[in-house]
């Protein structure tokens, strides 16, 4: 018997070491985690004072109605982290360790009395002791002993918690409660259909519908003052609240009427086509063809007959006459992709087209006259091409005539979440997969990635993730990204006895080392960190102080103390130090 109890305690000791080492703290950005749940340490007396602004604000049932649903809500979600986290787990092992997570989250001390279910049948029954329950003592301090339970959000999540694993409605009540003068809490949850006066705590999980009229007449508020803002509504492909994304599209807008040439200028994968595209559909030519061509994508040889046209035996090869981009857009828009790979020759003829308005095909000597709105785009800087005579000058100026800069995605930080949920409902149609959305780790690392590859590359992400994601889960992390690299956050667990494990620290092991082996000094590594911000913020010391934790004069200081060892290293000039005598 004593082995027998000994294996437990262990199996239970494994259990609670499995749970805490899925709590990690994030030093850097003061974030917690369970798994890819965002969590929050919160002062038991902040959520009191919460508790009691609602009981007086809102009144008693409503008050307990919008903490049930909170603890409801929270039950959910960690019975679909458990789900995930132990898909080799047997029905029990995974059901008890709620209540083990319950305990571990500071709301009350959980001991099971007597549970037994059968999800296939969807049978249940358990019973459980709550003891030290804080939301029972705190209640009962405040307002002394009540006549009835007063555990809401707790029954709230212990329903949560186990409808979500059943698969179908438990209600829980609370038998006894310190609240009411009883020496603990006990609880017993059934299918709700078992409980004979269910209808009277039904009410405490639906909404109120005084929430839906509130909530109503706000989103009628906000509809009112985005009109009177006459803030325009832009396609459903075009995404974007970001005032240098709006500032550009802005410009299109402007260029939409007019026959003027546009040219995009844009990193790869920034929507540059989806501009183009807009622009034809809000011009005049909006009914005639849009013809788009990527001048990267075609062989030199072949550029001048795709551009405009080959006639029957103008080449080895050419067994037909056809017409080219130019005469298949004429009317409508012609938009060349990657203007800046156009070989000289193509840019030369493109020139005449764009004075002339007429064009020949590669063999021909018939001219034909066409009427075309020309839109180009490129990634590359064309006055750099032209320095070094891979673009003719005369071209690029007549190009530049209107030029729009569409922001990469990583200043657009406030569209990557409507854009990936955009793109998130888009792919789950296409896979026929229904998804409950990204976990909150995931979020964060949508938001603190730099793109590279802009919305091109978010795009393939998101549908990366979709379709690893498992039916009805949430996509995590690892969905989108092949691994964590980008992530460099300093994050820590719980050790065995619950305290925090400062001892998984990593990061800046390798930069410490350098500078203990004497490879490199402390004010290299300080240089280092104040050349690489000025460069990342393109020279704008205001954004480098703000990566660096630092004022402008604090960083206008370090600059010039570098350009003093090394006229080289800044164009700055020496300044005072604006901060303490400690700092310097």
């Amino acid at each position: 018997m004593s082995k027998r109890s000994d294996r437990q305690r262990t199996d239970s000791d494994k259990g609670n070491d499995d749970l805490r080492s899925q709590v990690q703290f994030c030093t850097e950005t003061g974030q917690i985690w369970l798994h890819e749940h965002r969590m929050l340490l919160v002062h038991a007396e902040a959520q009191g004072t919460l508790r009691k602004e609602l009981i007086e604000t809102l009144g008693i049932d409503r008050a307990r109605g919008l903490l049930t649903r909170m603890g409801y809500t929270a039950g959910v979600r960690d019975a679909e982290l458990i789900r995930i986290r132990n898909p080799s787990a047997s029905d029990m092992e995974v059901f008890m360790t709620g209540p083990k997570l319950h305990t571990l989250e500071g709301k009350v001390k959980v001991t099971p009395i007597k549970v037994e279910f059968a999800r296939g049948a969807g049978t249940f029954y358990g019973e459980f002791l709550w003891e030290d329950s804080w939301e029972a003592q705190w209640h009962r301090r405040n307002y002394g002993i009540q006549a009835e339970a007063i555990c809401w959000s707790q029954i709230g999540y212990a329903c949560g918690y186990t409808s979500a694993f059943m698969g179908r409605p438990i209600l829980y009540k609370e038998t006894e409660c310190l609240g009411k003068g009883d020496n603990s809490c006990h609880i017993i949850g059934k299918p709700i259909e078992e409980w004979e006066d269910a209808s009277e705590y039904e009410r405490f999980f639906n909404r109120e519908s005084i929430a839906e009229q509130l909530i109503d007449l706000q989103t009628q508020v906000v509809q009112l003052r985005s009109a009177i803002g006459l803030k325009e509504k832009l396609p459903s492909d075009v995404l974007g609240d970001a005032p240098a994304f709006r500032a550009a599209y802005e410009l299109l807008k402007q260029a939409g009427n007019s026959q003027i040439t546009v040219l995009l200028l844009g990193e790869t994968g920034v929507g540059k086509e989806v501009f183009a595209r807009s622009l034809h559909a809000m011009g005049l030519r909006r009914d005639k063809s849009f013809v788009a061509i990527n001048c990267a994508a075609i062989p030199h040889d072949l550029v001048e007959s795709e551009l405009f046209g080959v006639e029957k035996g103008a080449y080895t090869g050419a067994l037909a006459s056809r017409p080219g981009r130019f005469e298949r857009a004429s009317g409508g828009t012609l938009f060349l992709d990657e203007i800046g790979d156009l070989p000289l020759a193509a840019q030369a003829k493109l020139l005449r087209v764009l004075q002339e308005g007429e064009i020949e095909r590669l063999g021909d000597e018939k001219v034909r006259k066409v009427d075309v709105r020309l839109v180009v785009a490129t990634n590359v800087d064309l006055k750099l091409l032209v320095k070094d005579g891979k673009f003719r000058s005369d071209l690029y100026y007549r190009l530049n005539a209107y030029q729009i800069n569409i922001p990469p995605l990583r200043e657009r930080k406030e569209d990557i979440s409507p854009l990936a949920k955009s793109f998130l409902e888009k792919y789950s149609a296409i896979h026929g997969k229904k998804l409950r959305g990204f976990t909150d780790k995931a979020k964060r690392a949508l938001l603190s990635y730099l793109w590279p590859g802009n919305i091109r590359e978010l795009k393939n992400m998101i549908d990366r993730g979709v379709l690893l994601a498992p039916p009805g889960g949430r996509i995590e992390v690892n969905h989108m990204f092949s691994s964590c690299a980008n992530d460099h956050t300093l994050e820590f667990g719980l050790d065995s006895n619950g305290s925090l494990d400062i001892n998984h620290w990593q990061a800046g092991n390798e930069l410490c080392e350098a500078v203990f082996n004497g490879v490199m000094t402390l004010s290299q590594v300080e240089a280092m960190l104040v050349e690489t911000a000025v460069d990342k913020a393109r020279g704008n010391l205001s954004a480098a102080a703000r990566l660096l934790g630092l004022t402008r004069p604090q960083l206008a200081y370090r600059l010039g103390r570098l350009q003093e060892n090394d006229p080289e290293k800044s164009d700055v000039p020496p300044a005072s130090d604006p901060s303490t005598n400690a700092e310097r």
